[in-house]
């Protein structure tokens, strides 16, 4: 017969005071750069949702031109792609 021993600690005493806690997630935001997105996160949840409205968006916008460059059309001939 085998007995289960427990851990001589329990892992709730190796948990710092909240305070602490809070100090060790700022100090890790700050050392990965999460400050300025996490910034913008909370500007970007308390700012208006943009409009539906249809009058609220112009009438033409221009389509924006593909060029297809004289190395692209060669690869793309060379796998008979045959770009026109």
């Amino acid at each position: 017969m085998t007995t289960s021993r427990r851990p001589s600690y329990l892992v709730r005493e190796d948990l710092g005071t909240p305070a602490e806690m809070a100090a060790d997630g700022r100090a890790a935001g700050r050392n990965l750069g999460l400050q300025g997105r996490l910034e913008r996160a909370a500007h970007a949840a308390v700012a208006p949702a943009p409009s539906l409205r249809f009058e609220d968006y112009p009438d033409e916008v221009g389509k924006r031109e593909i060029r297809v460059t004289d190395a692209a059309a060669r690869l793309a001939n060379a796998l008979h792609l045959h770009l026109d």
